[in-house]
């Protein structure tokens, strides 16, 4: 073992071929980041192209990581992410304690909305989705369980971000802002305007921010301190009129509060 790194995923070469000084951990975590929601299997050589390593270095890490068990290779060579870093990555881990806890709550919204229903958290700046409950007759959606948006552009988002640290909104709201759609707000002086209006009204309505068909609108799920946990939010035809589901995502959040704030 050198330097806390288990025996098979560091090499001396790792290091002393590097030409930009990266640690063996910047190397893993750009490894298992070329993995996507809609790219879940790949060669070691498109691994290493998308993550920017050297051909050998790709194989090594690739290989370390199967053996490890963090990644699995099937009989074409290819790998996709292990069982294992599942096993690992849910084990006392705050996002999966908001999904149980929301799970139930989140069922019945689906059932009486009949639209898609979502829970997201605040990861990096953008808005990771843990759960996406979806209805046969639902409208457009591009969430992905797993998959991210950008803060200013969808309503998860902007819940999440109008709870959130003044830091963190203005690290936000310092970077360019992409526009989705025509009705994306795409500078800060509209977002601030637009989180100023959730943190008033308690809930986020985005019609057409992310598809011009659809209205994303969302609650934050808060801790004790008023900062939002993560947000619900259900994704309605463009058309709908959005207070009852926004009347069910309420009830649901203050349920989802109650069960975080309870012991574990």
């Amino acid at each position: 073992m050198v330097r806390g790194y288990p025996r098979g995923l560091w090499h001396p070469a790792d290091v002393a071929n590097s030409p930009s000084g990266d640690s063996m951990t910047d190397r893993l975590v750009r490894v298992l980041e070329t993995f996507t929601p809609t790219r879940t299997m790949q060669t070691a050589a498109e691994i290493g192209r998308r993550a920017g390593l050297p051909p050998s270095t790709a194989h090594r890490v690739v290989g370390d990581l199967v053996a490890a068990g963090l990644l699995d290779r099937d009989d074409e060579g290819r790998v996709r992410v292990g069982v294992r870093l599942w096993e690992l990555a849910t084990r006392s881990s705050l996002p999966l304690r908001v999904r149980q806890a929301a799970l139930p709550a989140m069922e019945r919204v689906q059932a009486r909305v009949r639209e898609h229903t979502q829970l997201a958290i605040l990861e990096q700046d953008e808005a990771l989705f843990l759960e996406r409950l979806s209805h046969p007759q639902a409208g457009a959606n591009i969430t992905r369980i797993a998959g991210r948006l950008p803060l200013h552009a969808s309503s998860s988002g902007l819940a999440l971000l109008a709870f959130a640290a003044p830091e963190v909104q203005e690290r936000v709201l310092a970077r360019p802002l992409s526009r989705l759609t025509p009705a994306t707000p795409a500078d800060a002086a509209a977002v601030r305007r637009k989180l100023a209006e959730v943190r008033r009204l308690g809930h986020a309505i985005a019609p057409g921010f992310i598809e011009e068909v659809s209205t994303g609108v969302a609650v934050p799920v808060r801790d004790r301190g008023g900062r939002a946990l993560a947000a619900l939010s259900v994704v309605l035809p463009r058309e709908a009129a959005p207070g009852p589901a926004l009347e069910e995502l309420h009830r649901a959040a203050r349920e989802v509060e109650r069960a975080l704030s309870e012991p574990s």
